[in-house]
């Protein structure tokens, strides 16, 4: 079957993305349940909420902060409420971030005494990690908290920050057993240097520890909300074992699978953050709307920079999705001019040639532009979604988020 034309696809793709392709994905949280929620606890200024290690701990958090800033192009003010000033979203959350490492570290260290579980467990918990996921928590648990009237972090709200490094760690695990993967943010992939079998059983591990803590936070919504990102992350890997034989299948099924692998973890822990501050249905689910679309459009940049970016700026070998079979967004668009990718595609590239080939077509095409041009579709609604919120610093950084989600490089 030929490829339809991009106008038809890109009209296909822009329903697709609509709220009600997700309808049945979304959990509506009554205002009656967010008002029994237990009260949260402010977070002392400065403090910690457990104590952190302290081996190389300086140079591991210079480290992340550097790697975190070099990506921004902000420059740095503290503003107070004041929406014109220019804001820096890594320097606005440093304090709230700078021990959330050392902290995870702990506690899988000391929920178990088996030493190489805890090593491979903490493995990618160096603070190598761009520490995305909790930056969207924390500003947007500020943001709403200020949209409330209150100006703080509840210690709940972190604690959901840490779940999101934690569930987004796991699935880290899971993926490199699955793709047998060899490269990682730059060094030997956690299967690279452990036995399959012990990667897969310390996986399992983080999402237990990160289960108890989430019980800690003694809120039955947010249970709910944070159990569905790990339903849906099983389900997203069940998807992407599967392919759809035609064009508008295909781009439902991996619109759907996107959503499912990442932007649902950002989605819903945005959204236990907003059910954590009381407020109403409708704040929740702004909430979790902003976070579906930046997660969505997280994808779609991570998608296109396989095509583009250098193996040491991705730390990880580029067009590995090709590799692995697997046909994104860039693909998907370049079908329209080169109707020979759907036989690739079929075959999951598994020819010989079928790597280097699909990898030539997709820079022939208009492919690469159509994916940021639906990337940053996602990125405006999820912009306007944060101009309703009150006027903050932290307001203003979700808004800057989006901005540095198309542009990032890595």
């Amino acid at each position: 079957m030929a490829c339809i034309g991009s106008s038809r696809l890109c009209a296909r793709v822009e329903r697709l993305c609509q709220y009600g392709h997700f309808a049945q994905l979304r959990r509506r949280v009554s205002t009656t349940a967010c008002v029994k929620s237990r009260p949260a606890t402010t977070r002392a200024t400065g403090g910690a909420l457990l104590q952190p290690c302290q081996q190389n701990k300086t140079n591991t958090r210079d480290s992340r902060i550097g790697l975190a800033r070099a990506t921004s192009t902000m420059q740095t003010q503290m503003p107070g409420s004041l929406p014109d000033y220019q804001i820096d979203p890594y320097r606005l959350v440093e304090d709230d971030i700078k021990d959330l490492f050392d902290e995870i570290q702990l506690e899988l260290i000391n929920n178990t005494s088996q030493e190489e579980l805890q090593s491979i467990s903490t493995y990618y918990f160096d603070g190598q990690g761009k520490a995305v996921r909790p930056m969207f928590t924390i500003l947007m648990a500020r943001a709403i908290n200020y949209h409330k009237g209150r100006n703080d972090l509840s210690q709940s709200q972190r604690q959901v920050a840490m779940i999101s490094e934690m569930v987004h760690s796991a699935s880290l695990l899971h993926d490199d057993v699955i793709d047998q993967s060899d490269i990682r943010r730059g060094k030997p992939s956690v299967n690279a240097v452990w036995s399959q079998k012990k990667v897969a059983m310390a996986g399992n591990y983080i999402l237990s520890v990160a289960c108890m803590m989430l019980s800690r936070i003694q809120n039955d919504d947010v249970t709910i909300t944070i159990s569905q990102i790990v339903s849906d992350l099983v389900q997203g890997e069940f998807m992407q074992l599967g392919s759809k034989e035609t064009e508008n299948e295909r781009f439902a099924h991996y619109l759907t699978k996107t959503y499912r692998k990442t932007a649902s973890l950002i989605a819903n822990c945005v959204k236990a953050a907003a059910i954590l501050s009381e407020v109403d249905d409708r704040t929740i689910e702004m909430a979790y709307q902003y976070g579906r679309n930046v997660g969505l459009a997280f994808q779609l940049v991570d998608d296109l920079l396989d095509f583009v970016a250098s193996s040491t700026a991705m730390g990880k070998p580029t067009a590995a999705d090709l590799r692995l079979g697997l046909a994104t967004a860039p693909v998907l668009f370049a079908c329209e001019r080169y109707p020979e990718l759907n036989v690739m595609i079929m075959r999951r590239f598994q020819e010989p040639g079928d790597v280097e080939r699909a990898f030539e077509l997709v820079h022939e095409s208009n492919g690469l532009e159509q994916t940021r041009f639906l990337a940053k579709k996602h990125c405006a609604e999820a912009s306007k979604i944060a101009q309703s919120f009150a006027k903050s610093p932290y307001q203003r950084a979700l808004i800057i988020m989006t901005d540095l989600v198309i542009n990032r490089m890595k």
